[in-house]
């Protein structure tokens, strides 16, 4: 025997294995390499744009934001004048762009659930005018589609004259469609409606609290107590016997004709409608699609299943077939959130100040363009963050559960 054989206790050879061809060696080494190059690659970015404009004399930073802005914003969430600084406008413009994503996010799943549902229809009428709804909108670019809404639909509703002879022939009406927007009463609370705020909130926390021990005591006797009757009843039904009790302490700001437009009340303006319309929509037709694929992914067997139980058609979908299409269709969902959230942007094409328009008025007025840009991919990049962390929360929570 060699003298520098290497042998096992078993008697096997076995050679040395150099360090590089480790697994778990070779994965911290790459991680390595790319923090390395990424952090040069961002230094050598920061250290060219500073010198760039050390060059060009141009300072930079964020104190510009305690400026006056100057301008003026159509429609706000929250009390904006031209007196306001550029931060305050900076938060008008989030919570515009929050805004639209919120009622767009709503709309385009109720939307797309229905017309997905519908693509698989028995009905011929039905499952057509969905493809077709399908079809279209899916190829059509989403700028085109706010074009058709705000140049094709909302421009063409009745102007401001046309409602000053309507509120001439009809003094009690308190509801008005124009160009300029949708006028409706404006809610006015009271004092004491904070207690009517703090029962609506308890009902919602009592109601979560009860569709927990509701799923709970189903798994274990089998029974389902009745959850929607009762959070009907602690989400509305309390809250509106508590108003009521205290004398409805809310009062309406009802919209009346001014000198060149209408006064008071709230309005929804034409700019605002047509983004949220042709997001809810677009984004709607490819949900649809989500919902139909998820839907074919169930077993067939689980619907005859449900039919020989004695269930109706729409009790198996929604009982049967939907809770098990959810793991299918909550991933790619995510990402169509995530698009519609990055398509409000889209809003400067109509003049809608969201956050992008917002800091293109402030970009052009101080020419601060790197501090613009990069409040707008932090908040942005925030924005997505929090929406995947959420929806991966709830993928989680609708995840089947193995014993």
């Amino acid at each position: 025997m060699a003298a520098n054989d290497v042998r096992t206790e078993g008697g096997e050879h076995r050679p040395s294995v150099s360090l590089i061809y480790n697994p778990a060696f070779r994965s911290i080494l790459f991680q390595i390499a790319t923090v390395l190059i990424v952090g040069s690659a961002v230094y050598y970015a920061a250290h060219n744009v500073a010198a760039n404009l050390a060059r060009n004399g141009m300072s930079t930073g964020f104190g510009f934001l305690n400026s006056r802005a100057g301008f003026d914003i159509g429609q706000t969430l929250i009390a904006y004048s031209p007196d306001s600084i550029y931060f305050r406008a900076l938060q008008v413009g989030l919570l515009n762009t929050l805004l639209v994503a919120f009622w767009g996010i709503i709309t385009a799943t109720i939307v797309g659930l229905l017309v997905g549902i519908g693509r698989l229809s028995k009905n011929w009428l039905i499952a057509k005018l969905c493809t077709v709804y399908v079809e279209v909108f899916r190829n059509i670019p989403p700028l085109l589609v706010i074009f058709f809404w705000y140049l094709g639909v909302l421009a063409l509703l009745p102007n401001v004259r046309t409602i000053f002879q309507h509120v001439k022939d009809n003094p009690d009406a308190f509801f008005f469609v124009s160009n300029r927007g949708i006028y409706f009463p404006a809610p006015v609370p009271g004092e004491t409606f904070v207690y009517v705020a703090a029962v609506f909130a308890l009902g919602v926390v009592a109601a979560i609290a009860f569709t927990r021990w509701a799923g709970a005591h189903q798994l274990k006797t089998g029974n389902r107590p009745p959850v929607l009757l009762v959070n009907l009843g602690l989400i509305v039904a309390l809250p509106l016997v508590v108003f009521f009790a205290l004398g409805m302490p809310m009062t309406l700001d009802y919209p009346i004709p001014g000198s060149f437009n209408m006064r008071g009340g709230m309005v929804v303006g034409p700019e605002f409608l047509s983004l949220y319309l042709s997001l809810s929509f677009y984004t709607a037709a490819f949900i649809a699609e989500i919902v139909r694929a998820g839907i074919r992914g169930v077993a067939s067997g689980q619907t005859e299943a449900s039919y020989a139980l004695g269930l109706r058609s729409n009790l198996a979908t929604r009982l049967v077939v939907l809770p098990q299409a959810m793991r299918i269709i909550i991933p790619p969902l995510t990402s169509q959130y995530l698009n519609l959230i990055k398509n409000s942007s889209l809003a400067v094409a109509v003049g809608f100040y969201d956050l992008v328009a917002v800091g293109n008025t402030i970009l052009n007025q101080t020419g601060r363009s790197i501090e613009i840009i990069s409040i707008w991919m932090l908040i942005y990049v925030s924005i997505s963050l929090i929406t995947s962390l959420f929806m991966n929360w709830f993928n989680a929570r609708m995840a089947l559960v193995e014993r």
